[in-house]
């Protein structure tokens, strides 16, 4: 095992949570699971060491390669799968997130997405890899509850994704206040810029541009911030 690339076939879970919910959500596609000599013998362990048994994945005790793979000291467990892929729903509410650059936004966005029950994430390219242990680290394992799919345009995904549906671009330049958007649409998709440069002025023609009023001490919100204040308002009497 050598440190992730993005050209490789596989990746991997870092942390004893991480990897049970791996193996709880997709074990078809676990392939092995390392453990560190350090790693205590509470009940995550033990779930882990009986759904492996269960199910014939190789068990591998090995601290090199533990300490290979992670930077942290304190990761006893790694769990390694074969990449999958993913289609997200037509008939589902949607996050749409155009250029995503940061590994840890990522993964918090897929974890507050989940939480708000938007299990259904579009990414247009270029943007960062939803495999990295980064991102799946900082998703805290919601990845593996989630539905995303990467489109090289947003008109890729525009086309395919229209009907019975409403566009909400989130922009500095909207008019329209979040706090007064009614949603009466069926299904929704809220799209998101980059972290650095939003989205696009295009954008303002696509769909209801939205725009989350703050203070004026501030430029703008994080990113991840955003979605999930976004998430929030779209889905409060929904779920």
């Amino acid at each position: 095992m050598k440190k992730y690339k993005k050209s490789d076939l596989e990746s991997y879970t870092l942390g004893t949570t991480l990897t049970l919910e791996l193996l709880n959500k997709k074990i078809e596609y676990v392939k092995r699971v390392y453990i560190h000599s350090k790693q205590e013998h509470n009940e995550t362990y033990e779930r882990i060491i009986d759904i492996c048994n269960r199910n014939k994945i190789e068990i591998i005790y090995s601290d090199k390669i533990i300490n290979i793979l992670s930077d942290k000291e304190n990761c006893y467990v790694i769990g390694v799968f074969k990449k999958y892929e993913m289609k997200i729903s037509e008939d589902r509410n949607h996050v749409v997130l155009v250029n995503p650059s940061n590994m840890g936004n990522l993964g918090t966005i897929i974890r507050s997405s989940v939480g708000f029950g938007v299990t259904n994430i579009a990414i247009i390219r270029p943007a960062v890899d939803i495999f990295d242990p980064k991102v799946i680290r900082s998703s805290m394992g919601a990845i593996f509850n989630a539905n995303i799919t990467y489109f090289d345009s947003y008109q890729e995904y525009l086309s395919i994704y229209t009907s019975d549906r409403k566009m909400y671009p989130f922009m500095l330049k909207a008019k329209n206040n979040l706090k007064d958007i009614k949603c009466d649409s069926l299904y929704f998709s809220l799209i998101f810029g980059n972290e650095a440069t939003g989205l696009p002025d295009e954008f303002l023609n696509f769909g209801i541009p939205v725009i989350i009023k703050h203070s004026k001490d501030i430029d703008s919100l994080n990113l991840d911030n955003a979605v999930a204040i976004a998430l929030y308002e779209f889905t409060k009497n929904r779920i």
